[in-house]
């Protein structure tokens, strides 16, 4: 019983914030998403990414582990899934991204947060950061066909993460008035991609749902697979395996929808991942979080 509680103190914020959003849309009300996507990633996550490096206490070797652990798991989960869709005769260019990429912003962050405390969030932005240079290069140029991986580094994510690390190795912080304003600036962050996670799952018009629904339970159980022997592999510390885990087995990104859908994909299809995938995940998380708490 303790432990149904404590997943499900860790779950219900999570799903709350998110079902605001989508209640919000159900109800009628005006939400900008670009407007609020904007603002969220290109100024509160990044300044979340920023601080959260900045002032964390976490051991830098340990920072390290998670950091090259994350580039394994990433890599493997392209080598493996791009196998599968030549396997399944699945188009590349349509369900590779969405195999590969979880919801590692809107949700992995605030349940490693809620499940781990800061140390959990600091090896969650690790993960998160990975995972976002891969997908702004690999996964961009996947779904498009092309184009330049070096629009990466125009990225406000990266630039966050590039100095929070730069911080992190050389011991600098900020002054207390500036770090209080990134600090408020960064809380923003985790309330805004939850509700725009509701918002956005309320939006999606989905196809092919038999099909996404096998592929989303294959892709989580290669996932947590995956997450498992790397961090075996890598000998993570037991916050940083279990947030590896956590983060590599979330839903389906938002964004490899939008990614779909703008360069011509088959967005139907990948909307459909995206929701059956987060419905899956209010079963699928609370599993994995019982098993790694």
């Amino acid at each position: 019983m303790n432990l149904v509680l404590t997943v499900l103190q860790i779950v219900a914020p999570v799903g709350i914030l998110a079902g605001i959003g989508f209640a919000w849309v159900k109800a009628g009300f005006e939400y900008r998403m670009e407007f609020v996507t904007r603002l969220a990633m290109t100024l509160a996550t990044p300044c979340l990414i920023f601080t959260a490096l900045m002032k964390t206490e976490l051991d830098r070797s340990a920072l390290a582990d998670t950091l090259f652990a994350a580039i394994t798991a990433y890599g493997l989960l392209t080598a493996v899934f791009w196998g599968t869709t030549k396997v399944l005769g699945l188009e590349r260019r349509t369900y590779l991204s969405p195999l590969i990429f979880g919801n590692t912003g809107n949700l992995g962050l605030p349940l490693a947060l809620f499940a781990f405390g800061q140390a959990g969030l600091g090896y969650a932005v690790v993960i998160f950061a990975v995972a976002g240079v891969w997908g702004f290069t690999f996964g961009v140029w996947l779904v498009s066909q092309g184009g330049s991986p070096l629009r990466v580094f125009k990225e406000p994510l990266v630039a966050g993460t590039l100095l929070g690390a730069l911080f992190l190795w050389q011991g600098w912080h900020t002054p207390l008035w500036l770090t209080n304003s990134l600090d408020l600036i960064g809380q923003m962050a985790i309330p805004l991609m939850l509700i725009t996670l509701g918002v956005a799952v309320a939006r999606l018009q989905p196809g092919k749902l038999g099909q996404a629904v096998w592929l989303s339970l294959l892709r989580v159980v290669i996932c947590v697979c995956i997450g498992v022997a790397v961090g075996q592999v890598f000998a993570l510390e037991p916050v940083a395996l279990a947030v590896l885990i956590l983060q590599v087995s979330t839903p389906v990104a938002v964004t490899t929808y939008m990614l779909a859908s703008k360069y011509g994909a088959d967005g139907d299809a990948v909307a459909g991942m995206v929701i059956v995938s987060t419905l899956l995940s209010v079963v699928t998380l609370p599993l994995t979080l019982a098993f790694l708490i």
